[in-house]
């Protein structure tokens, strides 16, 4: 199955998550191709807004964003209010003055690794899992980053590790990802209940 027309149309189907939102989390290993799977996904959806990670992670706090994830994100979406956060800029390592707004859209896509985990499974309608290996993933980053990002790669390559370690998503997953040649297959993973 290469559209992901009907895994849209299923994910538009579910029952909300959070206030009126179906909140959908897209995980997995950093370079398994999490950002443009979201971004098909959110036009299979009907252009669906999208909510990167990355924009709140910051240097100091790779997995420590949780907080102002609630904050700034799931809380104004909970009472269909629009979310208004600042991104971090990887480049000059501050959150930036601009602000980004996320609309209460009946389908949201949050994608970025650690997206599925304990602490978020509950408030989401739906969790997809990016089944690429670690290592493979890791490569991918790699050379998409080239070599300026190698002791950013060495580093993170170490805080994923004892992330997924601690609060592992994949077992969690109701759907696992795979792209194929032409598009993406999926089949249904076989949550755990913890």
């Amino acid at each position: 199955m290469n559209s992901i027309a009907p895994l849209a149309a299923r994910l538009s189907a579910l029952p909300p998550s959070l206030g009126p939102v179906r909140l959908i989390a897209v995980d997995g290993h950093a370079g398994s191709g999490k950002s443009t799977f979201a971004g098909r996904l959110a036009d299979a959806l009907g252009g669906a807004p999208v909510l990167h990670l990355d924009d709140l992670a910051s240097h100091d706090a790779l997995f420590a964003w949780t907080d102002r994830l609630r904050a700034q994100v799931l809380e104004p979406l909970s009472r269909g209010e629009r979310a208004r956060y600042a991104p971090y800029d990887w480049t000059h390592r501050r959150f930036g003055p601009e602000r980004y707004e996320l609309p209460p859209a009946p389908v949201v896509v949050m994608e970025g690794v650690g997206a599925g985990r304990s602490e978020l499974r509950p408030l989401l309608a739906h969790l997809l899992w990016m089944d690429l290996d670690a290592e493979r993933s890791w490569a991918r980053g790699r050379e998409r980053d080239g070599t300026a990002q190698s002791a950013f790669w060495d580093g993170w390559t170490r805080a994923e590790t004892r992330h997924f370690s601690a609060d592992p998503s994949r077992p969690f997953a109701d759907t696992l990802i795979r792209q194929v040649r032409e598009g993406y297959e999926w089949r249904e993973g076989t949550p755990a209940t913890a």
